[in-house]
């Protein structure tokens, strides 16, 4: 993986699969992301935060780029955040995971997909 110092967090990509019959309505709430859930993101240091929509594979692709120096502290924030816990409830029984075993956002395991970087180019 190529680094830059000019980017002092690092960038994370993870996928997930997303239930053809939950499509519609996981788009629709996205649109009105609650402000709680938003703010929680700006706490954990996240940041360039976007998912895209696969068609092909069903997969929705989530990528960031986190700000912070404390990865493990951080991450772990959303799942005291009272709110996000409430969207992922909600977002979870519109999804299914790739992460063998787990059983939801708060599962330790994680329930998105990490991806591995293998290029970047920044100028």
């Amino acid at each position: 993986m190529s680094t830059t110092s000019n980017y002092p967090g690092k960038r994370i990509c993870q996928i997930i699969k997303v239930k053809s019959e939950a499509l519609q309505e996981y788009k629709d709430i996205h649109k009105n992301v609650w402000p709680e859930v938003l703010e929680s993101l700006k706490d954990q240091n996240i940041v360039d935060y976007s998912i895209h929509y696969d068609p092909i594979h069903s997969l929705l692709i989530a990528t960031f780029k986190y700000i912070g120096n404390d990865w493990e502290t951080d991450s772990k924030k959303g799942s005291l955040n009272e709110p996000t816990r409430r969207w992922w409830k909600l977002t979870d029984s519109m999804q299914e995971t790739l992460v063998e075993g787990s059983t939801g956002s708060t599962d330790p395991k994680g329930w998105w997909y990490n991806l591995e970087e293998v290029f970047r180019f920044d100028a």
